[in-house]
């Protein structure tokens, strides 16, 4: 077999995420030989800057070195990825899914119905502050930059009161801290696709296809189309908060509760709804948003 030259991100998050998917490529194809490429993308270097939102600029680089062919696959967090395919590539697998859901961190062991009138709470994903601003007005949202080891420094320092992260994230790099509460979906909806891992090929690659189809996840992808074909079909990469959530085995129904909301959480629409194809789903639950107001929300964001 050919040495596969798989490209990633050099946070700490990405690296394992990465050494995931060579595992599983691995222990499907044992003569595999892989070689990982670090690549820093724009949301590396714009780090300190980023306000939210940005879809493309932690895969754009990515993307660029395959089609370069200075790489083979691409790792991508899902949710990162934006919906269209980029000409000549393809979502090859898509796996590994942890749990989707968000935590809350706080300083006292506080839940988000706890927090003292007016606490600050961390986050720049404008997905989080509407929908806690639509559950909590009172509360004061913070922008709160860096990767997870430094937001949590941050929260210690008492910069703020409370953080929200990814609880996928926090397994993955085994930071077990003692006060975090799972904020309910009925409370935080997840971005579509949070959780997932995504690898990326060329579409005209004979070795690479075959390699990741004996790795992608059923369950996983039939999921994650759900929530992603909800999220083109009302725009994709747009500025308003969209969020996703939907449940799948490898076969039969899915379930899925979506929302969009004005980016200040004054006006939230919330859909749900079951399917038995992921794509007819997604797209269904997008027609019953727009007709319930979304256009709206989407064209004032």
């Amino acid at each position: 077999m050919p040495v596969i030259r798989i490209g990633t991100r050099r946070s700490r998050l990405a690296l394992w995420q990465t050494a995931y998917i060579c595992t599983a490529l691995k222990n499907a194809w044992p003569a595999l030989t892989v070689q990982v490429i670090e690549i820093t993308t724009e949301g590396d270097r714009l780090a300190g800057a980023l306000d939210g939102g940005g879809k493309g600029l932690f895969t754009s680089a990515l993307e660029e070195a395959m089609v370069e062919r200075r790489i083979d696959l691409a790792v991508h967090s899902l949710k990162d990825l934006p919906t269209g395919d980029r000409e000549g590539l393809k979502l090859g697998a898509i796996l590994g899914r942890a749990t989707a859901r968000d935590v809350l961190l706080s300083g006292g062991g506080q839940t988000v119905d706890t927090l003292p009138p007016g606490g600050k709470v961390g986050t720049s994903s404008r997905r989080r502050r509407a929908q806690l601003r639509a559950y909590r007005p009172d509360l004061r949202i913070v922008p709160i930059r860096g990767n997870v080891d430094t937001r949590i420094r941050k929260l210690q320092a008492g910069n703020v009161d409370a953080l929200v992260l990814a609880q996928a994230g926090l397994q993955r790099l085994s930071i077990a801290h003692p006060r975090r509460a799972i904020l309910p979906l009925a409370v935080m909806l997840p971005a579509p696709g949070q959780g997932a891992l995504a690898v990326q090929c060329r579409e005209d690659c004979a070795v690479s296809i075959p390699l990741l189809q004996a790795v992608d996840c059923a369950r996983d992808r039939r999921a994650t189309t759900a929530e992603r074909t909800f999220l083109a079909a009302l725009g994709g990469g747009c500025a308003a908060p969209i969020a996703a959530y939907a449940h799948a085995e490898a076969a039969g129904p899915i379930t899925m509760q979506a929302m969009v909301a004005s980016p200040e959480g004054d006006r939230v629409i919330r859909v749900q709804g079951e399917d038995a194809g992921a794509q007819s789903l997604g797209l269904g639950l997008a027609e019953e948003a727009l007709r319930l107001g979304a256009g709206e929300v989407l064209r004032a964001a």
